[in-house]
Parts: C-alpha cells; sequence; structure tokens
C-alpha cells in the first residue's frame, strides 16, 4: 500500500500508558464513592460477551448477582462468582437485590438492553451496557435522558473509543489534516449469520432455557432453532442486523471525528426482506447537514460482501471490515473494526495532535466507567453525551432498510421521519406486558 513513513502514517493501537480520563459534560459521577470502596456489581447476562464483562467486573469489584436465561450459562458463571445470587429473570435480581448492588452491566441480545439498563439506572445504579445501546431510536433517547437525570455513570461496550488509536485519529481529521471532508464509507463482514429468510420450524426450548423471560418485551413466538445463543441478531424483534452488531464499533471513529450525529436522511439498496428477519446484503447511504465543525458530507455503510470500490483506497482493495475518510487533501483508512489502526493515503503530512490517553491496561474501557463510579470524569462513550447519539445514528440507517429503498428524510429533534409513517414501529417499539422504560 502506497504511504509515506510507516512511522508517521502509520499506528497500530496498544492501551497507551496514562491516567487522563475522557472530558465530557454533563454528568456528575459518584463522588461519595471511596476510590478503594469495592463496587457490587450485578450482571446480566453472563454468556458470550457477558462472560467477559462479568470478568471485568469481577476485575473492578465484587460480583454480588447474576442473571442469565440460560441455566447452563448461568451454572457456569456461578462457578466463577460462587458468592453470587442467581437469577433469570433481571426484574426479580433488581426488586430483590436493588439496596445491596451499586452497578449493573447487561450484555443480552438487543432487545432486552433499553428495559434492563433503564430500570437499573431509575434505582440510582450505574450502568454498562453492550452495543448496540439499545433496540430502537426512541430507547437510545430515553436512556440517554434516564441517565442525566439520575445522575449515573454510564459506558455503551464499544471499546474502540478508549484506544488510543481511534482517539489519535480522530484528532488527526479535526486538525485539518485532510482538508475539507466530504464522504465517509464504512463496511463489514457481517452478517456471519443467516438473515433474510423465513423462521425455522417451531420446537420446543431446552430445558435449560427459559423461553419466556429470553423474549421479555419482544412480541410472543414459540421457540425455534435460530434465536439463542447468537443468530438472534438478524430477526428484527431481538437483534439490529450487520449495521447494529458492528457500525458501533466500525463507524466509532469516523463519528467521533467528525461528529456524525444527527443525520437529515437517509436510504438503503437491500437484497429484499419479509420485515421479519434483515435482509442478506445491504448499502445505506446517510446524508448529514453542515454543522458548526464541518460542512455537509456523506457516509456510505456497506454489508453482507458489499464494500466500497477500490479506487476510493488509491486502488488498494479493502479488507474485511474497515473505514475511510476521504478529504481534499487526503484520505484516512482504517482496516479495523476499532478505527484504532490506520493509514493516510496521499501526500498528507502527520500532524503533531494532542488527545486525551486512555487508561493502560486490556480493559481499559471497562476501567474507565469505573473511574466514572468512583467521581472520575465520564467515561467515553457515556449514554448521554455520545453512545446514545451514536446509536441513534447507526439505527436511523434500519429504519431506511424497512422501507426497502424510500429515502427517509429525518427529524432528529422530534425522533420523526417526516415523510414515512410506516417506519414508526421500528424507532418506538411496543412491549409486551410486564415490560416498560
Amino acid at each position: 500500500m502506497p504511504h509515506q513513513t510507516s512511522r508517521r502514517h502509520f499506528l497500530k493501537a496498544t492501551a497507551a500508558t496514562g491516567v487522563g480520563f475522557w472530558v465530557a459534560g454533563g454528568l456528575r459521577a459518584d463522588e461519595s464513592k471511596s476510590p478503594n470502596e469495592r463496587i457490587r456489581f450485578a450482571c446480566i447476562g453472563v454468556g458470550g460477551k457477558g462472560s467477559s464483562d462479568s470478568e471485568d467486573a469481577g476485575r473492578f469489584g465484587d460480583v454480588v448477582a447474576i442473571c442469565d436465561i440460560d441455566e447452563q450459562k448461568l451454572d457456569a458463571a456461578a462457578i466463577k462468582f460462587p458468592q453470587a445470587k442467581k437469577y433469570f429473570d433481571f426484574r426479580k435480581l433488581l426488586d430483590e437485590m436493588g439496596d445491596r448492588i451499586d452497578a449493573v452491566t447487561v450484555s443480552t441480545p438487543d432487545h432486552t438492553h433499553a428495559v434492563a439498563a433503564a430500570m437499573a439506572m431509575r434505582m440510582g445504579k450505574h450502568c454498562f451496557c453492550q452495543k448496540p445501546l439499545t433496540h430502537s431510536l426512541f430507547e437510545a433517547r430515553t436512556l440517554a435522558r434516564i441517565a442525566r437525570e439520575k445522575q449515573v455513570a454510564t459506558q455503551m461496550g464499544n471499546q474502540g473509543t478508549a484506544l488510543s488509536g481511534l482517539r489519535k485519529a480522530a484528532a488527526i481529521v479535526q486538525a485539518g489534516a485532510l482538508g475539507t471532508v466530504k464522504e465517509v464509507h464504512v463496511w463489514t463482514n457481517r452478517p456471519v449469520w443467516p438473515q433474510g429468510g423465513e423462521r425455522d420450524l417451531e420446537e420446543p426450548a431446552p430445558s435449560y432455557v427459559h423461553w419466556e423471560e429470553w423474549l421479555g418485551p419482544a412480541p410472543y413466538r414459540p421457540h425455534a432453532a435460530g434465536y439463542h445463543p447468537f443468530a438472534w441478531r438478524g430477526w428484527w424483534d431481538f437483534g439490529t442486523g450487520a449495521l447494529g452488531d458492528m457500525a458501533c464499533h466500525t463507524m466509532n471513529m469516523p463519528f467521533k471525528a467528525l461528529d456524525l450525529r444527527d443525520p437529515v436522511s437517509v436510504v438503503a439498496e437491500t437484497t429484499g426482506h419479509n420485515k421479519d428477519s434483515y435482509p442478506s446484503k445491504s448499502i445505506i447511504r446517510f446524508e448529514f447537514a453542515a454543522s458548526g465543525k464541518r460542512p455537509a458530507l456523506s457516509l456510505t455503510w456497506y454489508d453482507g460482501s458489499h464494500l466500497p470500490d477500490k479506487e476510493l483506497l488509491n486502488g488498494n482493495d479493502p479488507k474485511a471490515s474497515g473505514s475511510i475518510i476521504i478529504g481534499e487533501k487526503g484520505k484516512l483508512y482504517s482496516p479495523d473494526d476499532n478505527g484504532a489502526e490506520y493509514y493516510l493515503l496521499g501526500d498528507v503530512d502527520e500532524p503533531e495532535v494532542d488527545y486525551v490517553q486512555p487508561l493502560d491496561g486490556e480493559s481499559a474501557h471497562f476501567a474507565e466507567w469505573v473511574a466514572a463510579i468512583k467521581g472520575g470524569s465520564p467515561a467515553a462513550s457515556n449514554f448521554p453525551d455520545y453512545a446514545g447519539p451514536l446509536t441513534e445514528t447507526v439505527l436511523l440507517g434500519n429504519l431506511a432498510v424497512w422501507a426497502s429503498g424510500k429515502k427517509i428524510e429525518w427529524d432528529a429533534k422530534n425522533l420523526k421521519a417526516t415523510n414515512a409513517p410506516e417506519v414508526e414501529p421500528i424507532i418506538k417499539t411496543t412491549y409486551r406486558e410486564g415490560y416498560s422504560l
């Protein structure tokens, strides 16, 4: 790949030594909690990503309660945390353990994120929630509001936000190294699960799966193969498709660099879908109006083996996932899901830039949240200032996917598709009885 010296134009991110925290206004962490006091965590979802999230919780405090709808996953977690009380229903956990926990992790399928996080935060509990923050746009806006009102410390699980490479790449763009930016392209190798087809035949849930609790707020459907524990991402009722799965990672660096909030329109080209399962392939184009920080620009998202034209990368084949920011002077290309590894393309000098150094160590992202709980500055991807707006931008793309080629005109202030009333059920979903925000 043509580039200048690797010292100047390539950075492979490692956890940088430093004690600075991300500075973002509007939240106050728990200043009453001593830095030496042990935080009491409840972990909702302990399989999959919930396994590492609960391990992080145990590294930074005491896990006193664990919850999962899968008894096998729950029993495996109980071996790690023998003192933790076990639950299948997060509502019962919070009701019974509310006065004995300080913070919660939410590592469940997307459709359960908001109701679990909202319940915990309304009780004054600090909250770490996996990406995407929520299943719907209304939920993202609501969680951000609750977090600000309750003044709790929050963090979404898009770990690249705490990598020095992402922060430096964003600072380089903000310093004007690329000149005026007009285009951004972001792509992923997802989905790596079935999408775009029909449901499998109904079958009884395994004896160790609590199906009603797994469904949670989603509309009832019989158990079948293809939902738990992984392929739920491809179903509208439970997941957010390839876009929701990966864009909070792969779009994260361009979002940070260019303040990609509140698109004004979005349109999608897909392979088609039955409004039950997401399409197998999509190309989604977002348009952003000019802001005080940058001119108007577009962002194009690709999934399902779609890739940007290699001419955008100066003739080089794109890697399986990545992003490229195109300016009038040059380009910044990241062949990396987290945006933390990057190249400058073209005759562009890399400027010296200042950026907040992340905490040291492999769990820096989680450590930032813990530091915020103990009175430090808000974590980088806190709900009101960062994770909520990022999730809104990401999930807007699925309105266009639902609308199957219709351009959605978006009123971000009012969470309204001004020309497409048919997408209202995707903006704000309806919950089953017993679940609410």
